[in-house]
């Protein structure tokens, strides 16, 4: 049975292999912008579904994985920084509180598709701003939702979670391992080849 990641992220790649599984990866292109008034996770959840059916049309009769991560504080929005200022910003609004990081997560073959939100509560600790700075001086904050990666130095700003730690890189394992028995896949026998 063939395997597909339909994501760019090498966070996810790297999820994957640490679990064993031979998989192809794909990147699918999908329009990522927010509907008006929708949820975070409804948008999460859309948007994994969206790159999964997006995939299983090139790929037939094989397993597509997908996901989207995101950063919620006070119901906003916390996507990719543009630029420093930006991730400075989000970082001074994360810094010292709780916020949710949400991954939506779809595993479909064919017609068949099935989609989660998974949600995980992160506590930074407070920061000064010359702390926020050095942080962004790693460039970890690049491309990353919220302008953090947890299994960076970006651990090094993470007081407490409460959750699934692999939710917060981006591919919540617990969850994909159950929604992978769903199409029998046993990951926990599974041998790459």
């Amino acid at each position: 049975m063939k395997i597909i990641l339909a994501s760019g992220s090498p966070r996810r790649r790297e999820l994957l292999r640490e679990l064993g599984l031979n998989f192809e990866v794909y990147k699918p292109e999908v329009d990522e912008t927010r509907k008006p008034d929708e949820l975070p996770e409804e948008l999460c959840f859309r948007l994994s579904r969206m790159k999964a059916l997006n995939a299983a049309k090139i790929f037939e009769n094989s397993i597509i994985i997908s996901a989207d991560t995101i950063v919620v504080i006070n119901s906003d929005i916390l996507g990719k920084p543009k630029n420093r200022e930006d991730a400075f910003r989000m970082l001074s609004e994360l810094q010292g509180k709780w916020h949710e990081v949400l991954t939506g997560i779809s595993v479909s073959m064919n017609d068949k598709i099935i989609s989660h939100v998974e949600h995980t509560r992160v506590k930074f600790k407070a920061l000064t701003e010359a702390e926020i700075l050095e942080y962004i001086e790693t460039g970890e904050s690049n491309d990353k939702a919220g302008a953090y990666a947890i299994q960076g130095k970006g651990a090094l700003l993470i007081e407490r979670i409460d959750g699934d730690f692999y939710n917060v890189v981006g591919l919540p394992l617990c969850v994909l391992g159950k929604m992978l028995a769903e199409f029998g896949i046993m990951a926990l026998n599974h041998h790459a080849h």
